[in-house]
């Protein structure tokens, strides 16, 4: 039994060598081997797989030996080469491969796998065989169905090798998909995908892992190392490409961020410039509104436009920064930046925008201050002017004299000019909004305000409405002369009292109040139809339709005694009334009110207010 395993394990190693010895030929251009025995007995093969491992020319030799002793030189100096590069061959001569010993062959053809395919397989240090192991148990740990703890039984159901594919290469198969019961198959698979996607040769064949009772290790090992040499040189291609990419990536970072910071340290330095243009060719108005606008406008650069520029700068120096960082460290030549657009350009550059913005403050508080300044002389020079009109006119008004026509006709002058003086207070006004809005609070340039100058126009348009009325009543008083003079300011006393509103004309309510004052009492009716006839006499209850009035009412009127009488009978005979009399003679409260104002008054033992109408009759009668 031990001699039939021995032998299998001799045929499927001689197959297996046999294989891995053509990838070597028939990749130089040799023929392949068909028999390790007969093909290598001359030497001939042997010197040739030499020079391809070697990668050295061994000389002249016989290349077609027909004497054993050329056969013997040329197999000879494939020995010593072997030698000459540290590979020991133990109990192996030129005759033992002359004479065909298969065992002897395979031995010196297992070293030589070991010394030019496994020998340079390390990992973490191990030996080449356990090297190779512990690769293949890393690349299949994830691998649930997979436990490779040896190169023979863990090989004979193709689920490792299709794991060591899929792992490397999960685009060449689906090892999830794979039926793990089916050994065979899987064999068959991994052979046919390594041999068609991964030019790894088909050293062995599905009998030789599936149907062996112990898969040959040697043979196994020399086929699971073609796996490592071809997924360590598509890994090395990997690394140099991955090398290639991260500096291609590098550089083309390092490309894009000069570019990026071109372009940004040109976009400031543009927009540095333009707004110092800007500035130094901007004109003002000459308003308040213009100069606050423009001041506006600069506050809000400040707050956003300057802000995002300070930004930028500072990203854009940092830009640099982290270019010159990436160059340094991976040993390139630094970037120095076209001239104009380097770090201490772009410095220049913010200090110009510095002074620039230094210039354009001053330049619109300058403007700001000239125009409040401006405002306030204006203000004062139509104020001043205007007060001075004013005074003018007040004194006019209060130096006319003369006859009464010629200074009702002087006074109506002065009224005349009045519109003219409201428009020039409009202008006062204007100008005063104008320094309210430009916050001009003080002005050393004049003593007065709108406010000042209105309250003033209007004392002068009353005071001249005044003095026409009184003139007007002085004519119509001069005229009346069936009045007594004492009639005449009694009645022109009582007519300016119940005035009200000082327009020389009394209302309806007003003139029953005046009349009752005087003792004169018409019914709801009859003030009516009097009211209505003065009204469409005179336009008006004037002065003149008051006077006339009373004119009609006196020549028909009471004699003083009658009005002793009346005044004893609301008295009940006392010598005064009180208010209470008067009250109760329901007489209008403004005639009441009157009477209280004009008759002598004084204090009873009681403390009770006695009005004596004697003495005032006496007053007013003489």
């Amino acid at each position: 039994m031990r001699e039939s395993l021995e032998a299998r394990s001799r045929d499927v190693q001689e197959r297996t060598f046999c294989k891995w010895l053509n990838t070597k030929l028939e990749s130089a251009g040799y023929p392949a081997m068909t028999s390790l025995v007969k093909d290598l007995s001359d030497g001939v093969r042997l010197i040739q797989l030499m020079e391809i491992m070697g990668d050295v020319s061994l000389g002249r030799y016989n290349r077609n030996p027909r004497m054993r002793v050329q056969k013997a030189e040329n197999v000879n100096k494939a020995l010593e080469f072997i030698n000459s590069r540290g590979v020991k061959l133990t109990n192996i001569g030129p005759e033992d491969i002359i004479d065909g010993n298969l065992k002897l062959i395979l031995g010196m053809i297992w070293t030589l796998i070991l010394r030019f395919t496994i020998a340079d397989i390390s990992e973490e240090g191990l030996s080449a065989k356990e090297g190779l192991l512990l690769w293949c148990q890393r690349k299949t740990a994830s691998y649930r169905e997979v436990d490779v703890q040896d190169f023979s039984y863990s090989w004979s159901d193709g689920l490792a090798l299709c794991a060591l594919i899929h792992c490397h290469r999960p685009d060449l198969l689906d090892y999830d998909r794979l039926n793990k019961a089916d050994r065979h198959g899987n064999t068959r698979l991994a052979f046919q995908v390594a041999s068609e996607h991964l030019g790894i040769p088909q050293l062995l064949e599905v009998e030789d892992l599936c149907d062996s009772t112990k898969p040959d290790e040697r043979s196994v090992m020399t086929y699971v190392a073609s796996f490592f040499h071809a997924f360590s040189s598509m890994e090395q291609t990997e690394t140099v490409s991955r090398r290639v990419e991260k500096f291609a990536d590098l550089m083309q970072s390092v490309w894009t961020s000069k570019n990026d910071y071109e372009r940004r340290a040109r976009a400031l330095l543009s927009a540095l410039a333009e707004i110092q243009e800007k500035w130094d060719s901007a004109q003002f108005t000459g308003t308040y509104s213009n100069a606050k606008e423009n001041s506006a406008q600069f506050t809000t650069y400040k707050q956003t436009t300057k802000r995002q520029w300070v930004t930028e700068k500072q990203d854009i120096a940092t830009l640099f920064t982290n270019v010159q960082t990436k160059l340094k460290t991976y040993g390139l030549r630094e970037y120095v930046p076209p001239p104009g657009f380097t770090l201490v350009d772009i410095d220049q550059a913010w200090n110009s925008l510095l002074t620039a913005e230094a210039r354009r403050s001053r330049a619109i508080n300058a403007e700001i201050r000239e125009i409040k300044e401006a405002l306030r002389k204006r203000f004062a020079a139509l104020a001043n002017d205007f007060a001075k009109r004013l005074h003018h006119i007040s004194s006019e008004l209060a130096a006319i004299d003369g006859p009464l026509e010629e200074q009702q006709e002087r006074a109506q002058q002065l009224q005349i000019r009045i519109p003219s003086l409201s428009e020039a207070l409009d202008s006062v006004s204007n100008v005063e909004a104008e320094c309210l809005a430009a916050n001009v609070e003080e002005n050393d340039y004049t003593i007065f305000t709108c406010q000042d100058l209105q309250f003033e126009l209007e004392l002068l348009i009353q005071s001249i409405a005044k003095k026409i009325s009184f003139i007007d009543n002085q004519i119509v008083s001069r005229n009346m002369t069936n009045l007594t003079p004492a009639q005449l300011e009694q009645f022109e006393t009582t007519f300016r009292y119940f005035d009200k509103d000082d327009s020389n004309t009394l209302n309806q309510a007003e003139m029953v109040a005046a009349l009752a004052s005087l003792g004169i009492v018409y019914s709801d009716e009859d003030m009516d139809v009097i009211y209505d006839q003065l009204s469409e006499m005179y336009g008006a209850i004037t002065f003149e339709a008051f006077i006339n009035l009373l004119v009609d009412i006196t020549e028909d009127q009471t004699s003083p005694e009658q009005l002793r009488e009346a005044f004893r009978g609301i008295a009940g005979d006392k010598p005064f009334v009180t208010e209470l009399d008067l009250r109760l003679a329901h007489l209008p409260a403004s005639a009441t009110e009157y009477l209280r104002q004009v008759m002598p008054l004084r204090k009873n033992e009681v403390g009770e207010d006695e009005f004596n109408y004697e003495e005032w009759l006496d007053l007013v009668f003489e």
